[in-house]
This record gives C-alpha cells, sequence and structure tokens, in this order.
C-alpha cells in the first residue's frame, strides 16, 4: 500500500504565523498555489492562511496587508492527512475539500505537502481528474 509519507514533497513549506502577509502572499504566488499552513517555530501547524483571506479579510476591512500577520488571519479549519495515510484517503480528503495541494503531518508536526500531481505519480493507470474530482479555481 503507498502512504503519504511515500509521496510526500520533501519541502514542508510553510508560513510563519510572525510573516506579514505580504511576504505570505509572496511565498504563494512563488509556490504558485492558493494555500499554505501556518507553522510555529515548532513546526507545528496553528492554521491554514489562503490567498482568499489576504484579500477578503485584511484589504477588504481596508487594512495595509504589510501590517497585518499571517497568525492573525488564520483559518480555525486545518485540511491536513497523516504521514501513514493511504493515497486512498489523500484522494478523498483532496476531493471532499476540493483542494489540490494539503499538508501532511507526523504527530502534529508539519513534515511535507502532497500535491495531487504527487498522488497521480503514484497511481500512474489513473487520470488526475478520475482521483480527485472537480478542482475548484479557488484552491
Amino acid at each position: 500500500m503507498t502512504t503519504a509519507r511515500d509521496i510526500m514533497t520533501s519541502d514542508a513549506t510553510c508560513i510563519r504565523s510572525s510573516e506579514s502577509l505580504v511576504d505570505a502572499a509572496r511565498k504563494m504566488a512563488e509556490l504558485d498555489v492558493g494555500a499554505l499552513p501556518i507553522c510555529g517555530p515548532d513546526e507545528k501547524l496553528h492554521g491554514m492562511l489562503t490567498d482568499r483571506d489576504i484579500v477578503l479579510k485584511c484589504v477588504a476591512q481596508g487594512k495595509d496587508p504589510s501590517a497585518c500577520t499571517a497568525g492573525e488571519l488564520a483559518q480555525d479549519t486545518i485540511v491536513t492527512v497523516k504521514a501513514d495515510d493511504s493515497t486512498e484517503r489523500v484522494l478523498a480528503v483532496m476531493s471532499e475539500h476540493m483542494i489540490r495541494r494539503v499538508p501532511v503531518i507526523d504527530e502534529h508536526v508539519l513534515v511535507g505537502i502532497i500535491s495531487q500531481a504527487d498522488v497521480a505519480r503514484a497511481l500512474p493507470d489513473r487520470q488526475v481528474g478520475d482521483l480527485v474530482g472537480t478542482v475548484s479555481a479557488a484552491s
């Protein structure tokens, strides 16, 4: 059985809760993702930050993104998978939440990020669309 640990991305990219939203937005743009986990110094997850949060919760409220920190806008709901979850479980989570990347945790610590492409490579006999269902443009 293939698990998330077998195919996760080795770079456990996260946003520090003290980072400015400008830096967080820049990091998301560089990685071409719509969301990243927020981690504390202990690498434990403290929330998720989406590009929509930056626009809707900060800019729309008239705040300066360089003055806001990522921790202030962290979503309470953190969608993650465990390092020992099967690829089927990872696919189910991605499909249910309509996301293309999901943080991988091991003992509550961020150890990687899994993407649709990672999962598709693990199951080369199936198409990505068949694996994860319709993906929202906002994810």
